[in-house]
């Protein structure tokens, strides 16, 4: 089994998506994880491409949100959209960032990603509220590389 594979369990992975559904309750924004091995490229740099790969820079608003982890590297990187980035807060991805690897220094790497998630819907709940007009633009799931 691969480390990425075992980085979480089933449970974890459901637990995750939860938050993610819970997170976009009350927002347009979007937000997904993507979890791989490694990358040969910087890190922000791969964020940037899963981004696009995932279609995240297709949203109506340009306000989607990856969480990307390279298990391997132990490394992870937050990256928003421009329409979120143009909307949040100076320093905003910082104390994501710092709540995440909180939780990641202790192992506890699901708590971290959900923390992630739920601050990072908080926040696009603020700029990008929910409309009845809105719909759930991309999968929820966790993608994996």
């Amino acid at each position: 089994m691969s480390h990425v594979e075992e980085f979480l369990t089933a449970k974890e992975e459901r637990e995750i998506i939860s938050a993610i559904v819970e997170a976009e309750k009350n927002t347009s924004g979007e937000i997904r994880v993507h979890i791989e091995a490694s990358t040969k490229i910087d890190h922000f740099s791969r964020a940037q491409q899963i981004f696009h790969l995932l279609k995240m820079d297709n949203t109506k608003e340009d306000n989607g949100v990856l969480i990307y982890v390279a298990v391997d590297d132990k490394k992870f990187v937050i990256y928003g959209g421009e329409g979120i980035d143009r909307a949040v807060p100076k320093g905003f991805w910082d104390t994501t960032k710092d709540i995440i690897a909180s939780q990641f220094k202790k192992a506890n790497f699901k708590q971290g990603i959900i923390d992630g998630i739920l601050m990072a819907g908080k926040e696009l709940e603020a700029h990008f509220p929910w409309n009845h007009n809105d719909e759930n633009e991309l999968n929820n799931a966790i993608s994996k590389g």
